[in-house]
Parts: structure tokens; C-alpha cells; sequence
């Protein structure tokens, strides 16, 4: 059996796969399986370029929409390594990932998601800044890209990714890994390529939509945030407050 999977979820994408595949395909670390999802995509070509796609140590799953979160629990399941990376069908890795990844895996049995640093590239090419995680901060800031490694283990522990949380299915999946008392370890090296595009799902989130969100993860870590909530009241406070301060100033500069 592989040591790693990829899990490639694919909606729609048919002509970006390529990129992903073939960054996985060039890794110094080769003892891994790629698995493409394809999400029932509703574009022809898609389905056509998935339904042909033949390329080495990669199988391709047909399924019904059940979005982000969903496709990667159909590619979790047929999986057969011990580490999980979930990537985007618009992104691709450095050729070192796999092999730093399982080597951190491997040395530290406390860590349950590995990740590195990052870049975008497409529309915007720049270093994407990302502060390293820290608790309780990750409570409601998430600092991790969908594209960290995991324990398939601790997939199966905490029951997944969960789906009544869009666009924020890996901040919910990563609290769920912490929840188990895993740990976070980042790799000190560039090693993710984050597409920008004016599709790209990171995009501004209004505040009505926020609030449902937060709602939603408190929901699903009752515990987590009943633990810390002295901490989440005050950042939530002071949030409000600085947004308070951003209208008010809006309004002073307009009159």
C-alpha cells in the first residue's frame, strides 16, 4: 500500500489537472497514489478529459455533487495510505513536499497536520504570509491552506470534513484534528503554489454570512470554544470594535 494519498477533488477543472497531477508526479518522495475526484462535474470536457485520464499511480472517481468537503471524504475513502493531502485541482506543490511531509509525519508521532509555506501565483504571484499557528488564536483565525498533510487515523477519528460549513471546511476539519490533542508542524520551505484567479474561493465574506459561519463552527467544537471563551469574547470584542472604529471615521471623512 502507498504511504501517501492525494486526494484530488475536481469540479468543473477539467483543463487545470493536469498541473496539479503532474507536480505530484514529479516528487523525489514516490511511494504515493493519486486520487481525482470528479465531483459530478457539469462541464463536458471535464467529464470527458477525466472519463479518458490515464497517467501513472493515478484512478479517477466518478461521483454525485456533494462539494469541497464532500469530495474529499469520497477520496478519503478509497485511499489506501497512512498520510492524506488533499489538493485542488487549480494548485500544485514542490517537487520536496511528499518527502518532508512523511518525514515530519513519521519523526513526530504528537502531529497530526503538516503543512509549509506558500506562494500565489496565476492572477497575483506573490509570497502568501501566513503566521504561524498558535492556540487559541486558530480558534478563529485559520492559518492552515487546505493543502496540509494528515493522518488518515485522524480522518476517521473525528469523522471527517464536515459540510454545513462552506468555504471554511478545513478551518472546522483542522479544529477537529486539534480537538484530538494532534499538533501542527510547519515545513520552513516554499513548498505549495495557491492559484489566483477571479473565481478562486477565497474571496471576501460579508458579515451576515461570517456570523453563521462562527455559529456553525461553535456548534460543531461546543467544547473547544466553552474552553476558551474568555478569549473568544475579548477577540470578538475587540473585532467589533475596530470595525466600530472603521465605520466612524467612514462617516467623519464623508461629512
Amino acid at each position: 500500500m502507498p504511504v501517501v494519498s492525494v486526494i484530488v477533488p475536481c469540479y468543473n477543472q477539467g483543463h487545470l489537472v493536469d498541473e496539479a497531477v503532474d507536480s505530484v508526479l514529479a516528487q523525489t518522495f514516490s511511494d504515493f497514489e493519486i486520487i481525482i475526484v470528479n465531483d459530478g462535474s457539469t462541464d463536458e470536457a471535464t467529464n470527458r478529459i477525466l472519463q479518458a485520464y490515464d497517467k501513472p499511480k493515478t484512478t479517477v472517481l466518478h461521483t454525485h455533487n456533494c462539494g469541497l468537503g464532500g469530495a474529499r471524504n469520497n477520496g478519503i475513502r478509497a485511499a489506501q495510505g497512512k498520510y492524506i493531502l488533499p489538493l485542488d485541482a487549480d494548485d500544485r506543490i514542490g517537487s520536496a513536499y511528499l518527502e518532508k511531509a512523511v518525514e515530519a509525519l513519521d519523526a513526530r508521532p504528537n502531529v497530526g497536520i503538516v503543512y509549509c509555506e506558500a506562494e500565489f501565483f496565476g492572477e497575483r504571484a506573490e509570497r502568501w504570509n501566513l503566521p504561524e499557528p498558535q492556540f487559541p488564536d486558530i480558534l478563529l483565525w485559520n492559518v492552515i491552506f487546505c493543502s496540509a498533510f494528515f493522518r488518515k487515523k485522524d480522518w476517521e477519528a473525528s469523522g471527517g470534513y464536515r459540510t454545513n460549513v462552506p468555504a471554511w471546511e478545513d478551518h472546522d476539519f483542522w479544529l477537529s484534528i486539534v480537538e484530538l490533542g494532534r499538533e501542527v508542524y510547519r515545513i520552513p520551505e516554499t513548498l505549495f503554489y495557491y492559484r489566483q484567479t477571479s473565481t478562486s474561493m477565497i474571496r471576501a465574506v460579508d458579515n451576515d454570512r461570517m456570523r453563521h459561519l462562527f455559529a456553525a463552527l461553535f456548534r460543531n467544537h461546543p467544547k473547544l470554544y466553552a474552553d476558551n471563551i474568555e478569549f473568544v469574547f475579548s477577540e470578538l470584542l475587540r473585532f467589533r470594535e475596530a470595525a466600530l472604529e472603521k465605520q466612524s471615521l467612514i462617516e467623519t471623512m464623508e461629512n
